[in-house]
């Protein structure tokens, strides 16, 4: 058994997430000591691990709640453990599109740029008129910045 700290730092996560965790149920509710200190077991560490790596790719709370459930249940088939990973592909996928039109469209912008004064700006002049940019990458609703 180990306490909150000695969790956090075994799975690289800081000790309020844990909480978070626990509270929003991602996480089982610690068992607790004597002193009423939160005690967690390999299996919590485990359970951690994979959550902390599911946010590393980018998985919502949600998708990563879906697969907690999914991998507590190891016989059914993966189906939908594959169907949730494919979305998030998918998202992942819109998300570099708009990095790249963003990238263009920035590229272009410092290429304008001459260097003279603020009234002569073309960052500025582009950045205060979308129509002056050479491609749509406004944020759109349910493209999440993230």
């Amino acid at each position: 058994m180990m306490t909150i700290g000695k969790l956090g730092q075994a799975a690289g996560v800081k000790v309020p997430t844990i909480r978070y965790y626990e509270q929003i149920g991602l996480l089982p509710e610690a068992e607790r000591s004597g002193g009423n200190q939160r005690l967690y077991s390999r299996k919590a560490l485990d359970r951690l691990t994979f959550v902390r790596h599911a946010r590393e790719l980018g998985f919502t709370l949600d998708a990563i709640r879906d697969l907690l459930s999914l991998s507590d249940h190891p016989d059914q088939p993966c189906a939908a453990a594959d169907a949730i990973a494919k979305a998030q592909l998918a998202e992942i996928e819109k998300r570099l599109a708009r990095l790249a039109s963003l990238k263009v469209e920035l590229k272009r912008m410092v290429a304008q740029c001459a260097g003279g004064s603020i009234a002569d700006c073309r960052v500025i002049e582009v950045l205060g008129d979308h129509s002056h940019c050479s491609t749509d990458h406004s944020h759109r609703e349910g493209e999440g910045a993230s």
